[in-house]
């Protein structure tokens, strides 16, 4: 800063000394032109030069496991553990709940008790019908007894008739009783019939109290209590309820996930999966692809897929998430690699000497990589050498990218790792 301080006061015009010679005033601006220039050069340049490169997008290398064998991962996903035998149980009638007798967490077996209504009305309404049908019974053996009556006077009249000791319209009259009487016979004993129905029907009525689970599976929820009123359909007031508890089969417990629209080619029926918990990480569970559900889902871009998991375990519950990895199926022929494997999108490839390269963007500048490659993913490659996952990319590199050149990476760049 002296010197600069020096230089402004040779600047400084005294008009009482003799001018002096011009050139060596040039050589003054010059200086003082370098001193401020020169760090707005050196700043600009950081600013703007360091940036300077070719624009290019990028893609994360994605780890698939084992390559060039059986077993690899082609691709990854996360999903649900859901169960496709679960029922909330209520009653088919209304009524007060009387004893609830499941708890959560509890196994019940099919036609076990759950819970059981207050029975008064069903039972007085079976008291009633067993009332109705004994009176059509009495009335059936009140009947039958006038009708053999009747029977035994027409007969007797019969032989009388013929002997012509009594009149013809007497014997007549005798039949239209034991005729009628047997017309009523045959009511009561019809009406006997409807009151043994209407009595099964109160049976039912009875049995409807009793609420027993409908299949064997575990309690995942308890919904009512003693003294609370249930029913079968909603009341729309938010007092009544509408379930008495909620039963899981767990040995139809499977896995759903949501796959990609432009990955769903990679999934076949039967494929082999390997399922990981979120609740367990290190616990490998196998499975099989049991489904593709022919529907896709608009909003999401996705399809649905249905695993089945081959190993019944306790600590698997309904909701869990999970993560799965599809597997190509094992070549009995090949022996099976446990080195790692990547993939990579299938444009990020190039040809440098005639040999397959990928530039793998290192802050500014590109480090040219020579991979091989292994199978074809749908529109990625497997690379078996080279790369291990994680690694950023350049896609589409243009011929003029060589090893180490500056790059500028362009937002919104393409991720193959879904």
């Amino acid at each position: 800063m002296s010197a600069s301080a020096d230089l402004l006061k040779e600047l400084r015009i005294d008009r009482n000394r003799a001018p002096e010679p011009s050139g060596r005033r040039r050589l003054l601006v010059i200086g003082l032109a370098l001193l401020f220039l020169v760090p707005l050069i050196v700043m600009g340049w950081m600013l703007f030069g360091r940036n300077a490169g070719a624009k290019v997008q990028t893609a994360t290398v994605t780890a698939i496991g084992g390559g060039g064998g059986a077993g690899a991962s082609v691709l990854d996903a996360t999903g649900y553990v859901v169960a496709r035998r679960m029922a909330t149980v209520s009653a088919k009638i209304t009524g007060k709940v009387r004893e609830v007798m499941i708890e959560e967490g509890q196994r019940v077996e099919e036609g076990q008790v759950m819970a059981t209504l207050d029975p008064i009305d069903a039972n007085a309404q079976r008291e009633l019908t067993a009332a109705q049908l004994g009176a059509a019974q009495s009335d059936t053996q009140r009947v039958q007894a006038q009708l053999k009556e009747a029977e035994v006077n027409a007969t007797r009249l019969s032989s009388l008739v013929k002997q012509q000791l009594v009149s013809k319209s007497q014997y007549d009259q005798a039949v239209a009783s034991r005729d009628s009487l047997r017309a009523q016979l045959l009511t009561a004993q019809r009406n006997v019939k409807v009151a043994q129905d209407s009595l099964r029907i109160s049976d039912l009525g009875v049995d409807n109290t009793i609420v027993r689970a409908p299949f064997s599976g575990v309690v995942t929820a308890k919904a009512a209590q003693p003294g609370e009123i249930v029913s079968p359909l909603s009341a729309g007031g938010g007092f009544t309820r509408t379930g008495i508890g909620t039963i899981v089969d767990m040995d139809s417990l499977e896995i759903e996930v949501d796959v990609g629209e432009s990955f769903i080619g990679r999934v076949q029926p039967k494929m082999p999966v390997e399922a990981v918990l979120n609740a367990y990480p290190d616990w490998k569970i196998p499975a099989e692809v049991i489904a593709i559900i022919p529907t896709a889902d608009r909003g999401k871009a996705t399809v649905k897929v249905r695993i089945a998991i081959k190993t019944r375990d306790a600590r698997i519950v309904p909701d869990m998430g999970v993560r799965v990895s599809f597997l190509e199926a094992a070549k009995p022929d090949q022996p099976r690699q446990t080195k790692p494997s990547a993939m990579i999108p299938a444009n990020a490839l190039a040809q440098r000497d005639g040999k397959d390269v990928a530039f793998v963007v290192n802050d500014d500048k590109v480090a040219q990589t020579q991979v091989s490659l292994g199978r074809k993913l749908g529109e990625d490659r497997e690379v078996t050498a080279g790369l291990s996952g994680g690694e950023t990319v350049v896609l589409d590199p243009p011929d003029s990218l060589k090893d180490g050149s500056r790059v500028r990476v362009e937002t919104g760049d393409a991720d193959s790792s879904k």
